[in-house]
């Protein structure tokens, strides 16, 4: 496993873009060491390896931002089980990576909207902000397949949220109910 990892932070190293890595700084994010990789490039390098539970769980402990984004793509669903979806959504700082853990990783979860629902309803303003991301990745992948109850659960948070004075989670509620509405119509 060490192997590996030095082998991807050599692969990392090979593609560092600093003029994004000090963007990326400055715009906030805090890791130990950010490569300024983008996303395109991080796919990749993960489609050199096999999606493993243990991987993955080794470079999500780095300190470094292409790691985490790695450890998302190479994750393998069944082997991640909603505690540690809690706890690696609980170590998430930033938009950009709530975003890409949504995209590639949450929305593959077969208990994805149960935690969204959850972390929607806790009333902290990343795992809310996190919620609403993965229900928007879930209606334009799944649809709006939900019952009457929880429906009204997600129509209720929504209204709650644009009422409130928080433009970040303002965005999040407001891009998942578009995107419920594309998928009901």
């Amino acid at each position: 496993m060490h192997e590996t990892i030095r082998q991807i932070k050599a692969q990392l190293r090979l593609f560092m873009n600093g003029v994004l890595s000090q963007s990326l700084r400055e715009k906030g994010l805090q890791y130990r060491l950010i490569f300024g990789v983008e996303l395109p490039r991080l796919k990749e390098i993960a489609a050199g390896y096999e999606p493993n539970h243990d991987l993955a769980q080794a470079l999500w402990k780095e300190d470094i931002r292409e790691c985490k984004i790695l450890a998302a793509c190479l994750q393998t669903a069944d082997t991640f089980d909603p505690e540690l979806a809690d706890y690696w959504m609980e170590s998430v700082h930033n938009t950009e990576l709530a975003d890409y853990l949504c995209m590639l990783l949450f929305r593959r979860l077969p208990y994805a909207s149960q935690k969204a629902f959850q972390w929607i309803a806790s009333g902290d303003r990343m795992p809310m902000y996190i919620g609403f991301r993965l229900m928007s990745h879930l209606f334009t992948t799944l649809g709006t397949e939900m019952n009457e109850r929880s429906r009204d659960e997600f129509i209720d948070q929504v209204q709650a949220v644009l009422q409130g004075d928080d433009l970040l989670l303002k965005q999040a509620a407001r891009s998942a109910l578009d995107r419920y509405e594309d998928a009901s119509h």
